[in-house]
C-alpha cells in the first residue's frame, strides 16, 4: 500500500511540475508580448515627441516671420486698391492664397464638420436606443397621469352627483 501511495504522490508531483512549467511558459510569453507592446508604445511616443518638436519649431519660425512683416497702417488697405498691379511697388505685402482660403473656407468648414459630427452622433445606435427608451418611458408616464386624472374626475363627478341626490 505504501508503494501505491508513493506512486500516487510521485504522479501528483509530476503533474504539479508540468502545470508549473505550463504556467511559467504562459507568463513568460505574456511578459514578452507586454515588452514588445511597451517598446512599440515608446517608439510611438518618441515619434510623436519629434513631431511636436518639429511643429513647435515651425510655429516659432512662423511667429518670427510674422514679426518681421512690417506693419502697414490700416488706411492703405482699401478694397478699391487691393490687388492692383502697383501694390507690390508700394511695398505692401501680398496676401497669400493660403490665408485667403483659410479665412473663406475655414469657419464654414469647421461648422460643417461639427454639424456632421452631431448628426453622426445623433444617428448612432446608442443614441437612437436611448431616445427610444426615453420616449417609451415618457409615454407610459403620460398614460398613467391620464388614468389618474380620469379617476380623479370620475370620483369628483360621483361625489358631486351624490351631493346633488342628498340635497334633493
Amino acid at each position: 500500500m505504501s508503494s501505491a501511495l508513493s506512486a500516487a504522490l510521485g504522479g501528483v508531483a509530476a503533474l504539479l511540475l508540468v502545470a508549473l512549467c505550463a504556467v511559467l511558459v504562459v507568463v513568460l510569453a505574456d511578459r514578452r508580448r507586454a515588452m514588445r507592446a511597451l517598446e512599440t508604445s515608446r517608439a510611438d511616443v518618441e515619434a510623436l515627441r519629434d513631431r511636436v518638436e518639429r511643429l513647435s519649431e515651425d510655429i516659432a519660425a512662423a511667429r518670427v516671420a510674422e514679426a518681421a512683416v512690417p506693419v502697414v497702417p490700416q488706411a492703405e488697405y482699401l478694397i478699391t486698391t487691393a490687388g492692383s498691379p502697383g501694390d507690390d511697388a508700394k511695398g505692401l505685402p501680398a496676401v497669400p492664397d493660403r490665408a485667403v482660403l483659410s479665412v473663406t473656407l475655414g469657419e464654414p468648414l469647421v461648422k460643417a464638420m461639427a454639424f456632421g459630427y452631431g448628426v453622426r452622433k445623433a444617428l448612432s445606435p446608442e443614441s437612437r436606443n436611448r431616445i427610444t427608451f426615453e420616449m417609451r418611458r415618457e409615454v407610459k408616464r403620460a398614460r398613467k397621469e391620464r388614468r389618474r386624472a380620469a379617476k380623479r374626475s370620475a370620483r369628483a363627478t360621483a361625489a358631486r352627483d351624490r351631493a346633488e341626490e342628498e340635497a334633493a
